[in-house]
């Protein structure tokens, strides 16, 4: 049995995909055969939740052992881990959480498999958030694109703007919103898609998937951006984007041991 106190009002079907990943693989069966409670009592449905409020998931041992995210490498500061498609990345942050300080750094959609880092210090969060915000936190990601693209590499850019309503972002040429920057270069193709090693020069929400789609070359399994006829088609649910290595560029301070170290992610596409 997991325990799980609630810290904000939120609903129980948000609430087991950001505190507890292996639950929330499982959320509409614990449902149905009664395995979820709320303060003690069965939950049925997709209730609200109030602060305050305890949530219990009973879980079979195979359901406890399916994995959310595994670990890449951990030291007194850090911890980055390798996260598994389908997971919210608070999810990941919930657990370790669960075994001692964790600050959140940065997330990950959670269709989109990979890299993730957190810190252990207050120290090692103010130098990652920084690297962060001043770029010196290089991110690779591999994706797989629908059709071929025009040139084997290039530096595109854009502007994005948010659509708080509909939980997603627009992308165009006119100078409304953000500037984005995507570079990608062609790594493989096949008779209907491509593999693309795509850096990101600036870090948006929904970035890279935005970005592709409005270049008309959609991640594949996309189901927000994508092309919905090519992913029924070949029987694609899963958005096929890994974010593959992570790279530092610390001068000095407390993580400057870590400068120039390349994580990478074991997930393939």
């Amino acid at each position: 049995m997991e325990k799980y106190a609630v810290n904000e009002k939120t609903t129980l079907r948000k609430f087991t995909d950001n505190a507890c990943a292996q639950a929330s693989f499982r959320f509409r069966i614990l449902l149905k055969e009664g395995r979820i409670r709320v303060n003690g009592k069965t939950a049925k449905a997709d209730i609200p939740l109030a602060e305050g409020d305890e949530v219990c998931y009973y879980l079979t041992p195979a359901e406890e052992e399916k994995e959310a995210f595994s670990p890449v490498y951990e030291d007194e500061n850090v911890i980055v881990v390798d996260k598994a498609d389908g997971v919210n990345s608070e999810a990941v942050f919930s657990a370790l959480s669960r075994r001692g300080e964790t600050y959140f750094i940065h997330r990950l959609d959670r269709n989109t498999a990979g890299l993730l880092i957190f810190a252990k210090t207050a120290a090692a969060r103010d130098e990652l958030l920084s690297a962060f915000k001043v770029r010196t936190a290089e991110k690779i990601y591999l994706a797989r694109i629908v059709g071929k693209m025009p040139k084997s590499r290039s530096v595109e850019e854009a502007y994005l703007s948010k659509d708080a309503e509909g939980a997603r972002v627009r992308v165009g040429r006119k100078p409304v919103g953000e500037k984005i920057i995507t570079e990608y270069e062609v790594v493989a193709a096949d008779a209907e898609t491509s593999l693309l090693k795509v850096t990101l020069h600036t870090g948006k929400t929904h970035q890279i998937r935005a970005h592709l789609a409005y270049l008309k070359h959609p991640v594949v399994g996309d189901t927000k951006y994508g092309d919905t006829a090519f992913n029924r088609a070949h029987n694609v649910t899963r958005q096929r984007l890994v974010a593959k290595e992570l790279c530092f560029r610390f001068a000095e301070g407390a993580l400057g041991y870590l400068n120039g170290k390349v994580f990478r992610s074991a997930k393939e596409i």
